[in-house]
């Protein structure tokens, strides 16, 4: 089996979770005997290809407005045509097309589709290729990717985004096979009509995570530092945190490790100056931070698809706070390895972090239990498997059932 996969970014260029775990499938299927290549984008240039750890990876520029994964933020109007191209971006089939021609795969694996558009599904399906389409964040339900306004996740896709994803349902429907990486981003595209009639699968991803910090049980009167990592953003909680953290009368320490846009972080370090306890560290690698923390904490507001970083955490024996939204609810187990908190109920945070300070016991049991309850999602061969299982079925029926 040769497969192709299609997603805006691969390494050395990363944005998120879904560039690693893309990374892993893609060698993990390269070790169990398949031909595998992929397609990215950059922010320009003709078609061209490299090698990538013994992967063949294309890479062509994006032909739309601006670069999407710069820190600048561009204006309201140059952002609406950004969008607008997106919906559906002829421009980008003719690439599509000639890797396609070059590389005759089996079948097409889709990533995040951000920059290429649903048009790669027409030119895929055009060459008679089955297409799989594995869903890590909310962009074919909304241009930004989260499905989130005005400090909420949305039911409904809203005027805008229902524009900007006009016929996106019904041109899901032609698609081979549809995968969530957790139950609950699968069951909103299916609450909104995507994807029916198709086969559907929930393959969780997995990481390589080194234990960098061992179990490290507390004693009465010691300091609680939190810690937070990831992308500073608003629809991350990261303010929620931070006022919780000022009010909750711990002894203790928040680090924050991250970056965002530039003027999310000095808002962010505005809220925070007044507190020195309150220590925002810029980019960390996670090897480095997790031994500085007690406790992981991952408040955020829009519905995380699955929360990897929260499987950081437990599996560096880090107790995990975390919103009760989205993904996180099928990595964090409230009262098991962590403490859920409701966004909607603001002072649950607050109460979660001072638990955790003053009821040293709750917190050893937490903390032991933390590695072993993310066994799941440390295992690279459970997930490459079931990707694998997934495109033999296609490329035999091409999804019927």
């Amino acid at each position: 089996m040769k497969i192709l996969y299609i997603n805006a970014l691969y390494t050395p260029y990363v944005a998120g979770g879904a560039e690693i775990s893309l990374k892993l499938i893609v060698e993990g299927m390269q070790a169990n005997g398949h031909e595998v290549v992929v397609l990215s984008l950059v922010p320009e240039g003709d078609l061209q290809h490299d090698w990538v750890d013994g992967v063949k990876v294309y890479r062509v520029g994006l032909k739309n407005r601006y670069w999407p994964f710069s820190k600048s933020r561009p204006g309201k109007f140059s952002r609406l045509a950004w969008h607008l191209r997106d919906r559906y971006n002829p421009a980008m089939r003719a690439d599509v097309k000639e890797v396609l021609h070059l590389e005759q795969p089996t079948v097409v694996s889709c990533h995040n589709l951000v920059g290429w558009s649903i048009a790669v599904w027409d030119e895929v399906r055009q060459a008679g290729i089955p297409i799989v389409q594995v869903l890590h964040d909310m962009y074919l339900l909304s241009p930004d990717s989260t499905l989130f306004k005005n400090g909420r996740p949305r039911t409904r896709q809203g005027l805008i985004a229902g524009l900007l994803r006009h016929n996106h349902r019904q041109m899901s429907k032609k698609i081979s096979a549809v995968v969530g990486i957790s139950h609950h981003i699968l069951q909103r595209f299916v609450a909104h009509g995507y994807f029916d009639g198709i086969p559907h699968y929930v393959i969780h991803n997995a990481r390589r995570i080194p234990e960098a910090r061992a179990l490290r049980l507390r004693e009465e009167g010691q300091a609680l530092v939190l810690g937070y990592i990831g992308t500073l953003s608003a629809v991350k909680g990261l303010e929620w945190l931070i006022a919780q953290f000022k009010i909750s009368g711990i002894t203790g320490q928040l680090l924050i490790a991250g970056r965002g846009k530039e003027e999310d972080e000095q808002h962010f370090r505005k809220l925070a100056a007044d507190d020195r306890r309150i220590v925002f560290r810029g980019y960390a690698d996670p090897v480095d931070f997790y031994p500085d923390i007690d406790v992981l904490v991952v408040p955020s507001l829009w519905e995380e698809p699955l929360g990897m970083v929260a499987v950081e955490g437990l599996a560096n024996h880090l107790p995990v706070i975390a919103s009760n939204r989205g993904g996180l609810l099928e990595t964090v187990a409230d009262g098991r390895n962590g403490i859920l908190c409701d966004p909607d109920e603001p002072d649950s945070l607050g109460r979660a972090i001072f638990m955790l300070w003053k009821d040293v016991a709750y917190y050893n049991r937490l903390a032991s239990e933390a590695r072993s309850s993310a066994s799941e999602y440390l295992s690279i061969a459970r997930m490459v498997n079931e990707y694998e299982q997934v495109l033999l079925a296609v490329t035999k029926n091409d999804g019927k059932v």
